[in-house]
């Protein structure tokens, strides 16, 4: 089953903290992860502010500058990854180096039949 760890931290905090890791790091864990078979994608984001919402109502669609609510801690990046458990996506999500310094929402994926 596939299973997104959301990484959260305070983009203005995630480099600065002494427990900040580096994305050497963040690389390495990436790497390990993808060798042991269970990695389907990652990536980090751009900040906060290069970001748009868009919403439809009624037909009319709006984009506004930035995230969707006022948050202390921004979505930074994701991993993609397969597990055969809860459990088993949560150590993987324990272990993804910006946990230190902000949080991993991990979720199950919905497959959609297309």
């Amino acid at each position: 089953m596939k299973y997104l760890c959301l990484v959260y931290s305070d983009e203005q905090l995630l480099h600065s903290l002494p427990e900040s890791p580096e994305d050497a790091e963040c690389h390495a864990y990436a790497e390990a992860v993808a060798s042991a078979g269970k990695m389907v994608a990652a990536e980090a984001l751009e900040p906060v502010n290069t970001a748009v919402t868009v919403r439809v109502r009624q037909g009319q669609v709006s984009v506004t500058d930035g995230p969707f609510a006022e948050t202390k801690e921004q979505l930074t990046g994701f991993y993609l990854i397969e597990a055969d458990s809860m459990e088993e996506a949560v150590k993987v999500a324990a272990g993804i180096p910006p946990a230190r310094v902000g949080s991993i929402e991990v979720r199950p994926v919905r497959t959609l039949e297309v």
